[in-house]
């Protein structure tokens, strides 16, 4: 069965980025020496889905970050936008959240890296988010994209793991009941 998971960093006050997407705020912590374990995270997961505000955010970058597959969930791109240099690493979807995950799981994946506030509401609202690994960074910026959105009815979590960082980052670890 295929299963969605997310690791997400976020401000104390909910926030994954600006409004235009920038992640100034979390390039500004000191977190230098800590391992927050996204490399371990990432070495646990067959493909990762996104939005076109993360893809577009991640493009800038100095490097490309993933060494695993990337599905950007859109229907504002299309395969003409993906750079030359990530043919092959980077596919474009219109599929809504279950088509996707079906389709997904009929290629063989089985572990999905969900990111990107819209998109991880939008699995969250489909019951497709087994569990979460939240960083709480300790900024507040006022506004932003949040990471969670309306929801047509609750969603009971349960708390797995706590770990401080001495940049005072804590790291939360939910499952979804």
């Amino acid at each position: 069965m295929i299963t969605g998971h997310v690791m997400m960093a976020m401000t104390l006050d909910g926030f994954v980025a600006r409004k235009d997407h920038a992640l100034d705020w979390l390039m500004k912590q000191d977190t230098a020496g800590e391992d927050h374990g996204f490399a371990a995270f990432q070495a646990g997961i067959d493909v990762i889905v996104m939005g076109s505000g993360s893809f577009r955010t991640v493009l800038g970058f100095d490097a490309w970050p993933y060494k695993k597959p990337v599905v950007v969930m859109t229907r504002s791109l299309s395969p003409d936008d993906v750079p030359e240099a990530l043919s092959g690493k980077v596919q474009i979807s219109d599929l809504d959240p279950i088509s996707l995950m079906k389709s997904l799981q009929m290629k063989g994946h089985r572990r999905v890296y969900v990111d990107g506030g819209a998109v991880v509401q939008s699995f969250l609202r489909a019951n497709l988010i087994m569990d979460m690994k939240l960083a709480i960074v300790p900024i507040l910026i006022g506004d932003g994209i949040r990471l969670f959105g309306d929801l047509d009815q609750d969603i009971d979590l349960r708390l797995q793991t706590v770990t401080q960082f001495p940049s005072g980052l804590a790291e939360l670890r939910y499952s979804v009941v």
